[in-house]
């Protein structure tokens, strides 16, 4: 298949899914992952009609969007672990930042931003997994980290909450656990209703769970290039 025919049948199956959860389809922001893909990638999808794209490593999600500047409306998601050193240029160039598990991370992004720059969209990134050293803030500090960002944040705008399913149990029943995270940090600002879940494998559970944004990656880009 190609670029094209990718990205319609993951946008039919995202509808099917929908509809078998008794949502709109227009309720779900589709993010494509370009991760190791050239920018003239995101210029085909741009073309397709593609205005969320998502990356994980900064120093490639910077030149990438740098080479695609030029494209009015494109919202790059930052969806990977970041480094507070990283902060700076991942701000620079991000429209949504999806993996917030910590305050200093929180404090450095929000330190980050030039004088005139619109809030960052934030989710905060909750650790569905029993490895405390994976990526994402363990579930009974969901709260505090959201009075934090609510309370000592100014220029970040908290939207949900975002988790990848572990692969030794049931997405459904991780994705149910974010949920009720979702349900905790929208006590501290009510609005917060967004939940990023879902990529190739598991998005239509997330969706049945209320998931609101997916990550979709070689399922619409196609195999990653080879590096040598």
């Amino acid at each position: 298949m190609d670029l094209q025919t990718r990205l319609a049948d993951i946008d039919a199956r995202i509808s099917d899914a929908a509809v078998s959860a008794g949502r709109a389809a227009t309720e779900i922001t589709r993010i494509v992952v370009t991760k190791f893909h050239p920018a003239s990638l995101v210029r085909d999808l741009y073309a397709l009609g593609v205005r969320d794209m998502g990356e994980n490593r900064q120093q490639e999600f910077s030149a990438k969007a740098a080479e695609v500047a030029d494209l009015d409306d494109l919202r790059w998601h930052f969806i990977g672990q970041a480094q507070t050193n990283k902060a700076r240029a991942i701000r620079a160039a991000a429209s949504v930042v999806h993996s917030v598990d910590r305050a200093r991370l929180a404090d450095a992004l929000d330190a980050a931003p030039a004088p005139d720059a619109s809030p960052l969209d934030v989710f905060v990134q909750v650790n569905l997994t029993a490895d405390a050293g994976r990526g994402g803030v363990e579930p009974t500090e969901v709260t505090r980290l959201a009075e934090h960002i609510a309370a000592s944040c100014p220029t970040l705008r908290l939207r949900g909450v975002m988790g990848v399913a572990p692969l030794d149990e049931p997405a459904a029943s991780a994705f149910a656990r974010l949920a009720a995270a979702g349900e905790r940090v929208r006590t501290v600002v009510p609005d917060a209703g967004w939940i990023s879940a879902g990529m190739t494998g598991d998005f239509p559970e997330a969706i049945a769970a209320g998931a609101t944004h997916l990550r979709i990656g070689s399922a619409i880009t196609g195999p990653r290039p080879v590096h040598g």
